[in-house]
């Protein structure tokens, strides 16, 4: 992603959609033990945290799951239900924070059912059995590219893991879609930023979720740009379509909204998966799909009347001028 993210990160965590996102709708379903902390919290967007004063009844608040420890044998597991079915291509089981209470291995299974996992539910294995450390991200490879819409996570014994992150790609089931109109930019459906100028503020991420923001830190939000220019970002739609449909949403931007913005777009299909930042360089230069339109402070703009018709697109650049916060940008459409 450019320079905005760590060149030292594996591919699938720059350019996949965390299916574990709570925010997305992942949720925990079924745990051995959670005694210091939910298995909820280990799903959270946020980066974790350490407050050095916190306590609850049961001992130390820490943010992330944390089951007590284990008196006898066998070991502590979750699982977890992805916000949507997609292939798993990787993990970051994050252990920030944890230092003499940080499991010292880790293993993941994962299975591909209607509603929820039971006896009779076959896993597979997607990550053997790994070791992991004290207050570090791990990241791992999957070794199976099947479709799953769960995940278990086997922690040996015991101990507490901050953040559980699946990266992958979510699925588009064609019966589900059919011809009619998604919203390709989606998360849920494979939307996914691959690149932009600054995001100071916020989560970038979150441009893509579903819902209105809940606050001025849920959506991209830049800093104030004190240079000529205006600031932007980059979005793989999650699969190559028509558009039809736009909404720039400025949701708890008052004093802080951009003042205009503009979306080009391009079909990029021939650019492969991995050439992010070759994608980035065109996106000056591709056409206007939406031309200058004045935003206002926190506020739904439907922008869907300025389409112009440049054919199919799997790539589109929001262009905020000259900076600002943008809650969410929904695109819809047919897929191509």
């Amino acid at each position: 992603m450019s320079d905005h993210v760590s060149s030292a990160l594996p591919a699938f965590a720059v350019n996949s959609v965390n299916l574990a996102s709570g925010g997305l709708g992942a949720k925990g379903i079924s745990v051995t033990d959670e005694f210091f902390a939910p298995v909820e919290r280990m799903l959270s967007d946020a980066p974790a945290v350490f407050i050095e004063d916190k306590y609850d009844d049961n001992g130390k608040w820490m943010d992330g799951w944390e089951s007590r420890r284990k008196r006898v044998l066998g070991h502590d597991h979750a699982v977890v239900r992805l916000a949507t079915a997609g292939r798993i291509d990787g993990f970051d089981v994050d252990t920030s924070h944890f230092t003499g209470n940080y499991p010292p291995a880790a293993r993941i299974e994962a299975c591909n059912v209607q509603g929820d996992p039971d006896d009779a539910t076959v896993w597979t294995e997607v990550l053997g059995t790994s070791p992991l450390g004290p207050s570090a991200h791990h990241y791992f490879a999957s070794i199976s590219g099947e479709v799953f819409t769960h995940v278990r996570l086997h922690i040996y014994p015991d101990g507490g893991v901050a953040r559980l992150r699946v990266f992958g790609q979510p699925y588009l089931d064609p019966a589900r879609v059919g011809n009619g109109e998604i919203e390709l930019s989606s998360s849920l459906n494979g939307g996914r930023i691959i690149g932009f100028s600054d995001a100071h503020y916020g989560a970038y991420h979150r441009l893509l979720a579903p819902g209105r923001g809940v606050n001025m830190g849920d959506g991209w939000e830049t800093s104030r740009r004190r240079v000529p220019g205006n600031e932007w970002i980059v979005i793989a739609l999650g699969a190559r379509g028509r558009l039809s449909g736009a909404i720039v949403d400025t949701a708890f931007y008052k004093g802080n909204f951009p003042d205009s913005c503009s979306i080009q777009a391009a079909d990029m299909s021939d650019f492969g998966t991995d050439a992010g930042d070759a994608i980035i360089t065109a996106s000056m230069f591709w056409p206007e799909l939406i031309g200058q339109q004045k935003l206002k402070a926190d506020h739904i703009h439907d922008l869907s009347a300025h389409i112009a018709d440049i054919g199919p697109v799997t790539h589109v650049r929001l262009n905020v001028c000259p900076d600002g916060g943008v809650s969410r940008l929904r695109l819809t459409g047919r897929i191509a």
